[in-house]
């Protein structure tokens, strides 16, 4: 009996040991199972706050280009505000009739930026309201507003007219027509104002000094211009001069070594026969070879300076000359000419400038002819009859100053 209490006893021990040890691996079991979950927390977590990391620095790139376009978007605003205000003051004015110029001034800056100067004050005189200037406040059906309208629309009207005027007579000024146009634009304004006598009201006289000074600066533009096309063609002229002066220099030393050779020859011939010769002949060829050695010595020397005056640039003729049925007495034209024959170059200057032919007074041979002719510009610079051309070679002077 013991021994089955025994037994009984052992085997509820080895349940009772073997319930807790299946207790404690569960409990176990169930805190690994905790702790893992809890792992698993945080392994979320972490790519969680990676992801909204990486979503945030994203968002920051983002964040800078709409903050990039935003600053483009508004320096464009101010640029298209600007454009606007710009063309809504164009608009006004060309309302007014006055426009853009259209004048051609090449790539001249400054007559650009002085005809800009006064196309603002044209513009900015009627913008303010003083282009046009009223005598009276007209008033229509005892209405101030309504007077005002008749105002503004007859403003509108008298510089349209005015404007227009100008424009069109400036656009045809030259180099030597200013003083007529200026006239044409004086009467336009004294026309349109006394139109508008009647309505108590007229074109601001500094108005119109404002147009006269732009018609001043394109005269001035086209008198330059004519200037430098004036001087051009004296170059090119004074350049072609040049090259027939060197062909004929050219021409004259191969002709001067042609008639030494020729000379060279006949001599050594002569020279040769006077041995073979007696009595009468032989003193005829003496006589010739005296001759011949004489015109071979003449040659020589042509030759010399044919050759000198090819090589020396500055020598020629200043020439003083005149043409009464032209341009009057007391006008004398004092130039320069490297040909040979300077009377050469004076028909052709008569053939080709004027209807009657140059009258010649003065032809001096000189080896620095630019020098004697640069002394002579200088001496009656005053006299000039074309003080805007320097190139023009005609002065107002006296023979006897000349000669002196």
């Amino acid at each position: 009996m013991t021994g089955l209490i025994i037994a009984l006893v052992f085997a509820v021990t080895l349940l009772i040991v073997a319930i807790i040890g299946v207790a404690v691996l569960a409990f176990l079991l169930l805190r690994q199972n905790r702790q893992l979950k809890r792992y698993q927390g945080i392994r979320e977590v972490e790519a969680e706050r990676q992801r909204i990391q990486k979503e945030n620095v994203s968002l920051s790139r983002d964040n800078d280009k709409l903050r990039g376009q935003g600053i483009r978007i508004r320096d464009a605003i101010i640029s298209l505000r600007a454009e606007r205000a710009e063309l809504e003051d164009d608009l006004l004015v060309q309302d007014y009739g006055l426009y853009r110029p259209k004048y051609d001034f090449g790539t001249s800056s400054e007559y650009k930026a002085r005809l800009d100067t006064i196309r603002q004050q044209q513009k900015q005189m009627i913008k303010d309201k003083q282009a046009i200037i009223w005598d009276l406040q007209w008033e229509v059906q005892g209405s101030k507003s309504k007077g005002k309208t008749m105002m503004d629309r007859l403003t509108r009207l008298t510089l349209r007219a005015f404007n227009g005027e100008c424009e069109s007579l400036i656009l045809g000024v030259k180099y030597n027509n200013i003083n007529r146009i200026r006239e044409r634009i004086e009467k336009a304004y004294e026309a349109i104002n006394k139109l508008n006598a009647s309505q108590k009201c007229r074109i601001n006289q500094h108005y119109l000094g404002l147009k006269i000074q732009e018609l001043r600066l394109v005269h001035e533009y086209q008198e330059k211009l004519q200037a430098e096309k004036e001087e051009q063609r004296q170059i090119r002229e004074q350049m072609r001069e040049e090259q027939r002066a060197q062909k004929e220099l050219e021409a004259a030393q191969r002709e001067a070594e042609a008639e030494e050779d020729r000379y060279q020859k006949a001599l050594e011939r002569a020279r040769k026969e006077v041995d073979q010769a007696t009595g009468e002949k032989q003193a005829e060829l003496l006589s010739e070879i005296q001759r011949l050695e004489q015109a071979l010595q003449e040659a020589h020397e042509n030759k010399e300076r044919a050759i000198a005056r090819a090589q020396m640039t500055r020598s020629g003729h200043v020439y003083v000359i005149s043409n009464i049925g032209s341009f009057g007495e007391d006008v004398y034209k004092i130039g320069l000419t490297r040909r040979l024959d300077p009377l050469d170059r004076v028909k052709e200057l008569g053939d080709a400038s004027v209807p009657f032919p140059f009258d010649v007074h003065a032809i001096i041979y000189s080896e620095d002819a630019p020098s004697l002719e640069s002394h002579l510009h200088r001496t009656f610079d005053a006299r000039r009859v074309n003080l805007v051309n320097q190139r023009k070679e005609f002065f107002r002077v006296s023979l006897d100053e000349i000669a002196q």
